[in-house]
């Protein structure tokens, strides 16, 4: 036996040795610039993948909101505006984000083309897909509040401008490097620039074209439930379930690498602080409802789950767990006293994305100073103020000359019969309410 085991000592001690120093050696080295273009376009197309599954989320969660006499026109404009905002963007919108000057305003009115090369880091292709998905987003986010009463044509028009002019203009003062970049603004992957965008939109659309007919009472108070029950429950809850899990490719691919160790522990804190966002959310939600108004309000819980969501989407690398939670939290309130707020202006939201998506995504970039040295909530205040006030403007003026012109509004009888009728001849239910 002892001779046995001195014969296998040498090669065993050789063996470790080499393995050491094979570790040592992986430890020391990196990629090369070849495989760190792989990984990094990867990235974008597997998060693309994620973000791009999100347009189904919106299409649920606005199809169990509205009534189930408007749900085909949900379905018809989640896929309409996915097709829009695709074209758009490769005809104007990419290179009017990012064929800006440095420091600058605007970028170029000329269609994408792929320029790939390995010193880029990643494929032009994919960095375009990957944008192309936010734009869409974007749109997505308008498409729910101004539901069962605008027409489906005009708001395909919205849309164009929205995900072609609006968006990409915006999208470029920041990560084209234009003049908020210069400034120092910090919007990790959209709170503002996607989230409130779109919320600001569809602040100015609903503004524009008004309440649903007989949404508010005399009194100014909400009607009673019944005429306005959502369709479906369930189909809310798995249209969130999907954002969430999207959201992971929102933020997550926002580190725009994945060729070295510290990218990949990067992406793994922010898959972290993305959920606990939208955990801390959904119990804020959760706990607020049931304290102030003595029911725990799911539809609240749902919403405060994007509210959170979007309120860590400025910054979820740099907090710890607690704090992302915190923010999340705070994220739901704000959905929950938001809804509240534009009840009392008697603004219609049907869906909840005002709050959710502008409310909560200022918070959520103001915020990003108290976790992230790098930025400073005076500039953070200057972005938040310049994209708001820039898109709620020109949203308002692009709806008032639609509403002049070709018009936005259906009629009563044809909101009175329902969307699905009158703009698709397609029912959803069999059963009417």
């Amino acid at each position: 036996m002892t001779k046995l085991l001195k014969k296998l000592s040498a090669p065993l001690i050789s063996l470790i040795f080499l393995l050491n120093m094979g570790s040592a050696g992986i430890a020391e080295t990196t990629v090369s610039a070849e495989v760190g273009f792989i990984f990094n376009t990867l990235l974008f197309l597997i998060c693309g993948f994620l973000v791009m599954f999100m347009a189904a989320g919106f299409a649920m969660l606005e199809s169990g909101m509205v009534t189930s006499k408007s749900v085909s026109v949900i379905c018809a404009k989640n896929i309409g505006l996915f097709s829009i905002a695709g074209i758009m963007f490769w005809m104007v919108g990419y290179n009017l984000a990012y064929g800006i000057p440095e420091g600058g305003y605007i970028g170029k009115f000329i269609p994408w083309s792929d320029g790939s090369a390995v010193d880029t880091g990643y494929s032009d292709g994919s960095d375009w897909y990957f944008q192309m998905v936010f734009c869409a987003t974007t749109v997505s986010i308008v498409s729910g509040t101004m539901a069962e009463r605008i027409k489906l044509w005009p708001f395909f028009v919205f849309a164009a401008i929205l995900s072609g002019i609006i968006y990409p203009i915006v999208m470029g003062w920041q990560w084209g490097g234009g003049w908020l970049a210069e400034l120092g603004f910090s919007d990790f992957a959209g709170s503002t620039l996607v989230h409130s965008t779109g919320g600001a939109a569809a602040l100015a659309g609903a503004m524009i074209i008004g309440p649903r007919l007989g949404r508010f009472t005399k009194s100014g108070s909400p009607a009673p439930l019944k005429p306005f029950a959502a369709s479906s429950i369930p189909l809310v809850t798995i249209g969130v379930f999907i954002l969430w899990l999207g959201w992971f490719g929102f933020n997550g691919g926002s580190q725009l690498a994945m060729g070295t160790a510290d990218d990949a522990i990067a992406v793994s804190t922010i898959f972290i602080n993305t959920f606990l966002a939208g955990a801390g959310g959904v119990m804020g939600a959760a706990i607020i409802t049931r304290l102030h108004f003595g029911k725990t309000d799911v539809i609240q819980m749902l919403n405060g789950c994007i509210g959170g969501l979007v309120a860590i989407t400025a910054e979820p690398l740099s907090p710890a767990p607690f704090e992302a939670i915190l923010i999340g939290a705070v994220g739901g309130l704000i959905v929950v006293y938001g809804t509240k707020l534009l009840f009392s202006l008697q603004i219609d939201d049907v869906v909840g994305a005002i709050p959710a998506h502008l409310f909560a995504g200022i918070w959520g970039t103001l915020i990003v100073p108290a976790t992230n040295s790098g930025a400073n909530f005076s500039t953070q205040l200057i972005g938040i103020l310049s994209v708001n006030i820039f898109v709620f403007i020109v949203a308002y003026i692009v709806f008032s000359i639609m509403k002049a012109t070709i018009g936005l509004r259906l009629s009563k009888e044809g909101e009175t019969k329902g969307t699905d009728v009158t703009e698709t001849g397609v029912i959803a239910y069999a059963i009417r309410d």
